[in-house]
C-alpha cells in the first residue's frame, strides 16, 4: 500500500533502502527549491561555499551592506540546522515515532510561507532578505535532518560533497592494483554501491533543478505548492493510525 511505503521512509527504524528513497525525494525537492528560488531572488540559498565566499568579498570590498546580507542566510541556515537537531533529539527522548516528519512538516509550511512572499511581496512590501533568509533556513532544516537519519552518509542539498566521493570511487575504479615484490600492499576496491547511490542523488537534484526551474518560469511562486505536497505527503503518512 502506498501509505504503508511512506510511512517507512519517515519511520524511527531505519534501513540503506528507506534512506536512499528519502534522500532521492528529498534531493529532488532540493533541487527544485534551489534553482526555482534562483530565479525568484538571484541567489543559491543552499550554497553555503558560496554564500561565506561572497561575504569575504564584500567586506574586503568594503560592502556592509551586502556582508549583512549574506551573513543573515549563512545564519539562516545553520539554524534550520539547529532547529532540525532539536527536533528530532526532543522526538528521540520521548520515543515519538515522528522524528523526522515534524522536521518536513515544517519545510512544507515554510516552503508555502515563501510562495506567499515572494508572490505578494509588491503588495504586503516584504522584504526580499527575509525571502532569502526563509529559503536557507528551509535548506538547513533539511539537510541536517537526511543526515542525521541516514548517520551522515547522504546529503541532499551538498552536491560538492557528493560529487568529490563520486570521484574518489572513481579514483579507486580506475587504479590499478599492481603488486610489488617483496611488499604486501592493499588491494584497492571501489564501493560500486556508495557510487550509484551518490550518482542518483545528484541526478535527482538536477532533475529537481529542471522542473523547479521550468515551474518558476512558467508559473512563478505557484511552483512551490507541489513541493510542498510532496514533502506533506512524505511526513503525514506517520500520523496516520497504523493497520492492525
Amino acid at each position: 500500500m502506498p501509505v504503508d511505503y511512506l510511512r517507512t521512509l519517515t519511520a524511527p527504524e531505519r534501513t540503506r533502502r528507506t534512506n536512499l528513497h528519502l534522500g532521492l525525494s528529498l534531493a529532488f525537492v532540493a533541487g527544485a527549491t534551489n534553482a526555482g528560488g534562483f530565479l525568484a531572488v538571484k541567489e543559491y540559498t543552499s550554497h553555503m561555499t558560496g554564500v561565506v565566499s561572497s561575504m569575504a568579498d564584500d567586506l574586503a570590498l568594503g560592502r556592509m551592506d551586502l556582508v549583512l546580507d549574506w551573513f543573515t542566510s549563512l545564519l539562516a541556515f545553520l539554524l534550520g540546522a539547529a532547529t532540525s537537531a532539536i527536533l528530532i533529539n526532543w522526538a528521540r527522548r520521548r520515543a515519538s515515532r515522528h522524528e523526522y516528519a515534524l522536521p518536513l512538516l515544517i519545510e512544507a509550511t515554510l516552503l508555502l510561507a515563501f510562495g506567499v512572499l515572494g508572490a505578494m511581496h509588491h503588495y504586503i512590501g516584504s522584504s526580499m532578505g527575509i525571502t532569502v533568509a526563509l529559503l536557507c533556513f528551509v535548506m538547513g532544516l533539511q539537510n541536517a535532518m537526511i543526515t542525521k537519519v541516514s548517520n551522515a552518509e547522504i546529503r541532499t542539498t551538498h552536491v560538492t560533497g557528493l560529487v568529490t566521493d563520486i570521484g574518489i570511487e572513481l579514483g579507486k575504479m580506475l587504479y590499478w592494483n599492481a603488486s610489488v615484490e617483496g611488499e604486501a600492499q592493499p588491494v584497492v576496491r571501489a564501493n560500486k554501491e556508495r557510487l550509484f547511490v551518490h550518482l542518483g542523488l545528484v541526478l535527482s537534484f538536477f532533475v529537481g533543478g529542471v522542473i523547479g526551474a521550468l515551474g518558476f518560469k512558467h508559473v512563478g511562486y505557484v511552483s512551490t505548492v507541489p513541493l510542498a505536497i510532496v514533502l506533506a505527503l512524505l511526513a503525514s503518512a506517520q500520523f496516520l493510525p497504523m493497520r492492525r
